[in-house]
């Protein structure tokens, strides 16, 4: 199953080079719970405004009313050797993901052939933290006057 949405992913490569830039070097492959597959590709752009390929599939799967991915995987081809490479999410596509609807926290994420990890095996310690002692609040904030009123 993996080695195929593997495939499927890097049937979407398509590099190309746009004023200084590379387009589609990068693909991802998401299924969606309802068994969707939908596929894009990463754009980079000099003004910070690109994305990954993972949010390109995301973007197509919002499209298509959907937010519960099941399985995910994104794949680069060196260009100096052929070798095909299953790459893990960015972090800002883990939080993504995980953004998008809570159950996302069990997205399997393929990591190669034989590898695989939930989106929660990847996010450790993503709430938020709890607040240090008091001794550690700056005199004046919000939260250190109420404390002393």
């Amino acid at each position: 199953m993996d080695e195929d949405l593997i495939e499927e992913a890097a049937a979407l490569l398509n590099p190309e080079h746009v004023g200084g830039r590379l387009f589609g070097d990068v693909a991802s492959v998401l299924v969606t719970e309802s068994g969707r597959h939908h596929g894009g590709v990463c754009i980079d752009t000099g003004s910070g405004t690109g994305f990954c390929a993972e949010a390109s599939a995301i973007a197509a799967m919002v499209t298509a009313r959907e937010r519960r991915i099941a399985r995910i995987v994104a794949v680069w081809r060196d260009p100096s050797t052929g070798a095909l490479a299953v790459l893990p999410p960015c972090g800002r596509c883990r939080l993504f993901i995980s953004q998008l609807h809570p159950d996302n926290r069990g997205t399997v994420v393929v990591l190669g052939l034989d590898a695989s990890s939930t989106l929660d095996e990847l996010l450790p310690r993503s709430e938020w933290p709890s607040p240090l002692p008091p001794r550690f609040t700056r005199p004046g904030a919000p939260e250190a006057r109420s404390a002393l009123a």
